[in-house]
């Protein structure tokens, strides 16, 4: 790994539907790619879709496609990859849990991708937020169902009011600051 260290560590993009995580971690990827880690992006919707198939949005599901997702991040950290993790993860002792797993083989970021319901179902162009609101879904995060911010992520990349080049500055400048990767 060129400019990254040979530790493993992963990157936990969490927040609402809507809020950036996907397009923030795909960037965060990117650039890590370009700095010479060996990198891994798990999306939540991509991974639930394979790994988690079958689960539906109970809390006992939902903890279970996060600790299914948590477990290969901590594996991937182990083996030395950079793991980028985006996903919704709404429950605070599930993250704190996934945290632990991770850390047993290398840091662990939280970043808190952080936009408010109204504004990511402004930008919901699958309609999901409306449905939500008419009771259409139900056990729709931050609608009908818990979302329970982090209060010790690392990182609160706050969509509303930056871009995401500038969110994404932010998880790279820890990044560098805890040593994790090298100065571009």
């Amino acid at each position: 790994m060129s400019a990254a260290t040979e530790t493993g560590f992963t990157v936990w993009l969490t927040g609402l539907s809507g809020a950036g995580k996907s397009t923030i971690g795909r960037a965060v990827a990117r650039e890590l790619e370009r700095r010479g880690a060996h990198v891994e992006l798990l999306d939540g919707d991509v991974v639930r879709t394979h790994l988690s198939k079958g689960l539906g949005y109970s809390r006992e599901d939902r903890d279970t496609n996060i600790e299914r997702i948590g477990w290969v991040a901590s594996r991937l950290t182990r083996h030395g990859a950079a793991v980028v993790v985006a996903a919704i993860s709404p429950y605070d002792a599930t993250r704190k849990r996934v945290r632990a797993w991770v850390e047993e083989h290398g840091p662990f970021v939280e970043v808190w991708v952080k936009a408010d319901v109204e504004e990511c179902a402004r930008r919901d162009v699958k309609g999901l937020y409306a449905k939500a609101f008419a009771g259409e879904i139900t056990h729709f995060t931050g609608v009908d169902d818990p979302y329970e911010p982090p209060d010790d992520a690392e990182v609160v990349a706050d969509t509303v009011a930056q871009t995401p080049p500038q969110s994404v500055g932010q998880v790279i400048a820890e990044l560098e600051r805890r040593g994790l990767i090298g100065a571009a």
